[in-house]
């Protein structure tokens, strides 16, 4: 007889704590981060002024589906999908 082998919730124990761990240091803030994301695409307006992910800053002229479009310059407009929006309101 061994005395002292380790009961099987022993041994399982040490994953449980690895899972729940990686589930509040990294799966839990992305989820958060990527709703908060998603609400600011969705309140997207006319007049905001934006930054894309390229780099390019404009006001949004209008909106369509999942497309808006950019003045980037007096007369000068791009088409860029929404989710190329990094930050909105930057310096009005």
């Amino acid at each position: 007889m061994n005395a002292a082998q380790p009961s099987a919730i022993m041994q399982i124990l040490p994953f449980i704590l690895m899972i729940a761990i990686f589930y509040f240091l990294l799966i839990r803030p992305q989820q958060k981060q990527m709703k908060e994301r998603q609400k600011m695409l969705d309140s997207l307006k006319v007049g905001d002024k934006v930054i894309t992910v390229g780099g390019i800053i404009g006001t949004i002229t209008s909106i369509k589906d999942n497309e808006i479009e950019l003045e980037i310059s007096k007369n000068v407009k791009v088409t860029a999908l929404k989710t190329a929006v990094t930050s909105v309101n930057i310096n009005q």
